[in-house]
């Protein structure tokens, strides 16, 4: 099988250089072709003019030189050139007593050969104005005219030009080649600090990836540094893009840090909380089955008054693990958004009830209630409604001590529903204040449960306060402790008349 050969991509300096210089050589040639092109017809509309002059002065001479040939004088080349200083001029004249031609050199005149004479005659042939060159002599530009039956054959030498358009060529090519040398310096050295920011974000991005990320307390402390990170310029917007994706990793790793420290409590507060009932009901139970295997062995009647406090705990603790158990239920399908049915609800109606199922519990206790006297309506669910306000108020009545005044308010301020629940007890340790709603929170350290609570009651609390779109709050000092609910007021619907 043939393997197909993978090519190694080039980096993007590498395209940007390749880019960049090819056009800039592209244009440099460009200008190049068309200076050289219009300086080449200029020099050579200058050797046209040079020779159209000489061509002239060339015809006086040869009339001049014929008007000798009467003193016995040949007509020749050479006789025409004779004291000529134009070195480079080249003369072929044609009579009927035949051909000749002459060239004007530094030292004189030179005829030309045979066969340059028949290589000059066979290219003005074909064209009266021609470029010619001819064997040792070089090239020349040549027209042809006709005087008084003599052809004549003006030429001027084109090195000239050709040495010209030599010396443009190789100062257009030197400078081409040391302006794109230049070029790519430059342009690699701009580039590469351009490109400075993305190594920064790649390297960042690399040590970051190195990172064990998927166990234990993780912070990710590195980051784009700042001067490559400006989000003026188009590559620190990616540094600083970056530089905020980490920060929103960073907090949601704390986030889950957090999370997985309160998961861990959770489970060793509920394993205790399950733990403690689970004894006293094995405990009881065995102290019942012992009860009735020695009754059995004896023969006697069962002790049935201690059968009977046994299985009386045993009852108590499986309706405090029910209660326990039920509580998280709820607190799981409130985090789902469930267990909540809106209707029309009178709050005032509400704490009125909340306070008269709460007074019996703790005749020890001063109750009080200020209410408006309009009702106080929202759409919400009664029942856990009714709930947020019992836990609130056994709240009070479980950390204060006898003779304590609670007093439970309820108010509307603008568009909000408010119920304050104020005592006038110890107060609330700052320490746990933060902590107050979390689940099984409690005021001391202590595992104790002293109440018979399940420590989740202001939890649930403010699972349905929020499932209500609304917020809960404690302020709290010596001798004044005030828990606030606000709801959002929803507009209660009106029924429709009934139709006559």
């Amino acid at each position: 099988m043939i393997e197909k050969r993978m090519h190694r991509p080039h980096t993007l300096q590498t395209r940007l250089m390749t880019a960049v210089i090819g056009f800039v050589s592209l244009i440099l040639i460009i200008v190049a072709v068309i200076t050289s092109a219009t300086l080449g017809q200029a020099l050579e509309g200058r050797l046209q003019d040079q020779l159209r002059s000489v061509s002239a002065q060339t015809s006086v001479l040869v009339k001049q030189a014929q008007y000798l040939t009467v003193t016995g004088r040949p007509l020749t080349a050479q006789t025409v050139l004779a004291g000529q200083h134009y070195p480079g001029l080249l003369l072929a004249i044609a009579t009927e007593g035949g051909t000749s031609g002459a060239i004007v050199t530094p030292d004189g005149t030179t005829a030309l050969t045979a066969d340059e004479l028949r290589t000059l005659s066979e290219a003005v042939q074909h064209a009266p104005n021609t470029a010619v060159t001819l064997d040792k002599l070089g090239s020349f530009q040549v027209t042809v005219q006709e005087s008084d039956g003599v052809g004549i054959v003006t030429g001027l030498p084109r090195d000239e030009i050709q040495s010209t358009m030599a010396q443009l060529l190789t100062v257009i090519t030197l400078a081409t080649l040391g302006g794109l040398i230049l070029l790519a310096l430059t342009t690699a050295v701009t580039i590469r600090l351009s490109l400075r920011p993305l190594r920064a974000v790649a390297g960042t991005a690399t040590r970051v990836a190195n990172q064990p990320l998927d166990r234990g307390e993780v912070e990710i402390t590195e980051r784009v540094p700042e001067s490559e990170a400006d989000p003026r310029t188009e590559t620190g917007i990616v540094g600083a893009s970056l530089n905020k994706l980490l920060d929103h990793v960073n907090d949601s790793l704390a986030a889950r840090q957090r999370n997985e420290e309160l998961m861990r409590k959770f489970v060793a507060d509920a394993s205790h909380e399950l733990r403690t009932p689970l004894a006293s009901i094995r405990g009881y139970s065995e102290l019942s089955l012992r009860s009735l295997r020695q009754a059995q062995g004896s023969g006697a009647g069962a002790d049935a008054a201690g059968t009977e406090t046994a299985l009386e705990r045993i009852q108590a603790q499986s309706l405090r693990m029910t209660r326990l158990v039920e509580d998280l239920l709820l607190l799981a399908r409130l985090d789902e958004g469930q267990e909540l049915v809106h209707g029309t609800v009178d709050l005032t109606q509400l704490a009125l009830e909340g306070v008269s199922d709460a007074r019996p519990t703790a005749p020890d206790h001063e109750w009080a209630i200020d209410v408006p006297e309009e009702p106080v309506v929202m759409l919400g669910d009664a029942g856990r409604l009714h709930q947020v306000v019992a836990n609130l108020l056994a709240n009070a009545r479980t950390h204060t001590p006898a003779g304590t005044r609670i007093t439970l308010r309820v108010s509307r301020e603008e568009e909000e529903a408010v119920i304050r629940v104020h005592d006038d007890g110890p107060g609330i340790d700052p320490a746990v204040r933060d902590e107050l709603f979390a689940r099984f929170a409690r005021g001391d350290s202590s595992r104790a449960r002293q109440t018979g609570g399940t420590g989740l009651g202001l939890a649930i609390a403010k699972a349905i306060v929020e499932g209500h779109h609304g917020t809960i709050s404690v302020q709290s000092e010596p001798g004044d402790t005030t828990f606030t609910v606000r709801f959002p007021i929803t507009p209660v619907p009106t029924a429709a008349p009934s139709p006559p």
